[in-house]
């Protein structure tokens, strides 16, 4: 199991950019590999936790909530598997606490997601 470790986060102001990270450290199983999956989720106050982006450890293949498409991006750095997301033109209503999870699985669900970190804090003013 993954052991994850969320970093970058703060306050900005709307409009505004941040760079989220989550370094992992541990071992997959050779058999998960082509399915393992790091993903972003952030929950607001008084809001279900929400799936933000998700990419493929193998082969960088990634995923993007609608809801989020052209602003946030996820990425990988494949020299020390650093896993990264970008968020650009942020507002307001993106304030929250912003988790990465790890899993053998391509499901945009938090309960398909086995290991978490302890989250990060966004707070966006306007």
């Amino acid at each position: 199991q993954m052991r994850l470790q969320e970093s970058g986060g703060g306050s900005v102001q709307a409009g505004g950019s941040l760079r989220l990270s989550c370094a992992a450290s541990g071992r997959i199983r050779s058999a998960q590999r082509g399915l393992y999956n790091v993903a972003w989720f952030r929950q607001g106050p008084g809001k279900e936790r929400e799936f933000l982006a998700r990419i493929m450890l193998l082969d960088r293949t990634t995923y993007h909530a609608e809801s989020i498409l052209g602003r946030f991006t996820v990425s990988r750095d494949d020299a020390d598997g650093t896993v990264y997301l970008q968020m650009n033109n942020l507002k307001p209503e993106d304030t929250g606490v912003y988790y990465c999870a790890a899993g053998a699985t391509v499901d945009n669900t938090p309960r398909a997601y086995n290991s978490w970190g302890q989250g990060t804090q966004v707070t966006v003013s306007s």
